[in-house]
Order: structure tokens, then sequence, then C-alpha cells
């Protein structure tokens, strides 16, 4: 069986992914998210996948700690293409370390989330791909996103609010603030 290093965002969202790639691959998870913001968010959504995983006997590799810096600094140099710019980042490091390790494959739970930018994943994953030699695994995951999303409820594990970035967290809590605040004074 090939193996497969598996980008993982967070545990919720690996559910439906592994589940479909654990039919034909030999997987590891992998968890370099260096978008995820403050730390304490960091550091739930690595400890609740470090649970998960042991649980289901999945080995995950956690690369290379918490460098919020760096990513601020990157997402900042064109606001505009911070998607990009984030998942560039993730991706790249995935199969660099991938290529390094001799892993088949790559691919990324992102790819189950109707949140994110699927179309632009696919591209930069497989311009990657083609860049470093390693396949990039793409799936539509999405179809599983709601089987995912009851499996993590019934199980009572920890589920984020936001995509992760200090962007997405002032899109989700400030317009839900100035939504709030509209509609008391209509």
């Amino acid at each position: 069986m090939e193996s497969l290093l598996l980008h993982i965002c967070c545990a919720p969202c690996s559910i439906y992914p592994l589940k479909v790639l654990r039919q034909e691959f030999k997987v590891t998870g992998y968890f370099f998210n260096p978008n995820i913001h403050p730390y304490t968010e960091w550091k739930a959504r690595r400890d609740c996948l470090d649970s998960y995983a042991k649980a289901i006997e999945l080995e995950v590799v956690f690369d290379r700690g918490y460098l919020m810096e760096d990513f601020i600094r990157g997402a900042m140099k064109n606001e505009s293409e911070r998607c990009s710019f984030c998942y560039e980042v993730r991706l790249r490091s995935l199969a660099e370390f991938a290529r390094d390790k001799g892993y088949g494959a790559v691919s990324s739970t992102l790819l189950v989330s109707p949140y994110q930018k699927h179309d632009l994943i696919r591209k930069i994953g497989e311009d990657i791909s083609r860049e470093l030699g390693i396949k990039f695994v793409y799936s539509d995951f999405r179809t599983g996103f709601r089987e995912g999303e009851q499996l993590s409820k019934e199980i009572r594990m920890y589920r984020q609010k936001y995509c992760g970035c200090i962007f997405s967290e002032k899109e989700r809590y400030c317009r839900t603030e100035i939504k709030e605040k509209n509609d008391i004074l209509s």
C-alpha cells in the first residue's frame, strides 16, 4: 500500500478524508498550521488531533511548533492574497517533508471544507506536486463534510468556529458583532 502524508488542519476535518484515504493508502497525518491564531486555539486544535489520532491509531507528525509571526509577516506582504499564501506555506511544507521522508503522495484535509477556496487549494497542491516531484492526491471530500461534522459532535471533539487565522477570526466575530448592533438599531 502506498504511503500518503495528509496535511491536517484540525481533527474534525480529518474524519472523512481519513475514512476515504485509508482505503487506498497507508496514511500518516501532518500538523503544520502556522496560520492558527491565537496560540490557545492552535494548541486546542493540536491537542485534539493528538488525542483523536491515538484513539484511531493514526501516526501524526507535529511539525515545527507555533510559527505565527512568520505567517503574519508573509500574509501581510499582500493581504488580498493571504489565503493563497496560507495554502502555499502549508502545502509546500507538507510536500517537502513527504519528499524528504520518502512518502509516495500527499493530500490535505482542507479539501473537506465547503468554506475553503477549493479550486485554489487544488491548483497550489498540483503546482507544488509538479515542482517537487511528489504526487498530490486530489479528492473533493466536501461530500463527507456533514458526516465528519456529525461524528465530531457525537464524540464531543473540540470544534473551532473559524478557519484559524487572525483575519478569519476577525471576519467571524467582527461581522457578527456589527450585525448584532445593526439588528438592535433596526
